[in-house]
């Protein structure tokens, strides 16, 4: 097994790309939320990422949002210049690379459940503020709309948003903790199975 303070074997990195082709595979099967605006997304494509970070260490987690992001960017192209493929890169990455840390600390299942609540948490703080200052304002500038534009995304289909604050509060901050505890139950499930694997 190799870990991040190791050289990388070509069998890791055929692991790592592995992982991130199923991410991108699962980033097809995604869906809209009854409390965001349209243009944000559920799926379970940051489950691939938490067993790489889990099995082979946080960093990987990394790598294998670096992976699924590249290509979806080559193969389904971006609306938003990549502006919502560098969200999703570093939001997820985030997520793996906590929970991945945590885990590694204590290899047993309540450190795994420890790295996975901390993740989510960590992951929804770090959306939450990212997309307040930078993302969400660079997303309606390269689609060349206003962020009350966003708000009003958001008001059509949560009543609580009436703001750009609240657009934060009752749709980023949900969204987040939605996605990272769908992606955090399908590792819990899959991950005893699948680790003889990856740790190979």
């Amino acid at each position: 097994m190799v870990r991040d303070n190791q050289v990388w074997t070509v069998q890791t990195l055929v692991k790592i790309s592995a992982l991130g082709v199923v991410s991108f595979v699962l980033m097809f099967f995604k869906m809209p939320v009854w409390f965001a605006p349209p243009f944000m997304k559920f799926d379970i494509s940051d489950l691939p990422s938490l067993l790489g970070a889990f099995a082979m260490g946080p960093v990987t987690g990394i790598w294998v949002q670096l992976v699924k992001n590249l290509l979806n960017l080559l193969v389904e192209g971006s609306v938003t210049n990549g502006v919502g493929e560098f969200t999703n890169f570093l939001v997820g990455s985030v997520m793996a690379f906590v929970a991945g840390c945590v885990y590694k600390r204590n290899r047993t299942f309540k450190g795994a459940l420890s790295g996975l609540g901390i993740g989510i948490i960590a992951m929804t703080v770090f959306a939450t503020l990212n997309n307040y200052f930078v993302m969400f304002p660079l997303y309606a500038r390269v689609l060349g709309l206003d962020l009350d534009t966003l708000v009003r995304m958001g008001s059509a289909v949560n009543k609580h948003v009436v703001d750009y604050k609240t657009l934060m509060l009752f749709a980023v901050v949900p969204f987040n903790l939605l996605k990272g505890t769908g992606a955090s139950l399908a590792a819990v499930l899959v991950y005893k199975r699948l680790s003889p694997v990856l740790k190979q």
